[in-house]
């Protein structure tokens, strides 16, 4: 017997409505969750041009509400988080500690949009009778979705806020992964964080966490700026926007590291104009990390990697989910790292519209749609 619910559906145009769908019992691997929060970010409002209708959403948390007789992680009425990488486990890639770009279920290829259908496609879910996908395969925007085991991870405090729990998903995992498993920032080390909006925010959280000695937040709006002190970093610096590749921000990274620029760097803008910005503030054999997801071509003076530079391009803080949100969760409880207050709005799902508006105007360092 299908559950019919209210979900948002992108028309693939560039809008969404709010539909009822149905959505199936779980197939023997699978498990029905009823969302109780899904976390926005800019990659849901993209998501709105794909092309195609999709059940919108890939950040959230919930509750078990049946599992197929093969699952063995989760039970009936447990709180999860929801994973958008699922991982097949037995691949070139997830054997080799990459499960976040595993090669078989990955929604995410290189070259396109930043979306695919994938080979982890999960029928179940239609609207007036026909089948529709899920945004990267769980579709979080809608009151229950249906998706692989692999796609939840028991949340370890049971009875943590939903809303808290579902941004862990994506945009903090993003940027504390980038910071902790991909650049593998080290105690005592100096870092700069470009653009301090929510994923920001969570590499700052990162390297606080990783016990770096100084912590520089650049911006371009202040409000921003003291928010990321709120959150961890120990200097700002407030950026010209007419600054061409933040060069005269970089000068002043370099007054504050004794003349030679950061170990690491740390692009959180996902503007194009900037993709080579890091590699300006870090010192001769530092690293560079483009954390944004930028796709479109950036243009590179090759005098910024003098001399010995690294330039990583990292996917969902090299996650592993059921390794990494626990180690999240933890941090969380024993107060290393802020969840609650990033949440700066909560909003029902027939105010969507008005949480993608608030954050495209930078309102929000984020916003969360709950549900009842």
């Amino acid at each position: 017997m299908s559950i019919i619910c209210n979900a948002a559906i992108a028309d693939g145009k560039g809008g969404f409505t709010i539909e009822k769908i149905h959505v199936e019992n779980p197939k023997s691997d699978e498990v029905l969750v009823a969302i109780k929060a899904a976390g926005l970010c800019h990659t849901d409002h993209d998501s709105l041009s794909w092309g195609k209708p999709i059940v919108m959403g890939h950040e959230g948390a919930g509750i078990v509400s049946a599992i197929g007789d093969a699952v063995t992680t989760v039970k009936v009425g447990d709180a999860v988080i929801l994973n958008w990488a699922t991982p097949c486990g037995t691949c070139f890639q997830c054997t080799h500690e990459n499960e976040h770009i595993c090669e078989n279920n990955s929604p995410v290829v290189a070259g396109g949009n930043g979306y695919t259908d994938g080979h982890a496609h999960i029928e179940g879910t239609t609207v007036d009778g026909v089948a529709i996908e899920r945004s990267f395969n769980i579709g979080t925007l809608s009151e229950f979705t249906l998706v692989k085991e692999s796609a939840v991870v028991k949340n370890p405090i049971q009875d943590m806020s939903f809303s808290a729990a579902s941004i862990v998903s994506c945009g903090v995992m993003t940027g504390f992964g980038s910071a902790v498993n991909t650049a593998q920032v080290y105690e005592g080390a100096s870092a700069v964080v470009l653009g301090t909006g929510g994923v920001g925010l969570n590499v700052i959280q990162g390297i606080k966490v990783s016990k770096a000695a100084k912590i520089i937040a650049i911006d371009i709006n202040q409000q921003r700026l003291d928010m990321a002190i709120q959150f961890g970093a120990t200097h700002t610096i407030l950026a010209d926007k007419d600054d061409k590749g933040l060069l005269k921000a970089a000068e002043k990274v370099k007054e504050l590291t004794e003349g030679r620029g950061a170990d690491f760097a740390f692009e959180c803008t996902a503007i194009p104009a900037l993709g080579a910005a890091p590699l300006a503030m870090v010192r001769n054999a530092g690293t560079a990390v483009q954390v944004s997801g930028i796709e479109q071509e950036v243009l590179i003076d090759m005098a910024l990697f003098e001399w010995d530079k690294k330039y990583i391009n990292p996917l969902y803080g090299k996650c592993n989910p059921q390794k990494d949100f626990p180690k999240i969760i933890e941090h969380y409880k024993n107060g290393d790292i802020m969840l609650d207050e990033m949440i700066t709005r909560t909003y029902p799902l027939d105010n969507l519209q008005q949480a993608f508006d608030d954050m495209l105007a930078g309102k929000n360092a984020k916003g969360v749609i709950v549900f009842d």
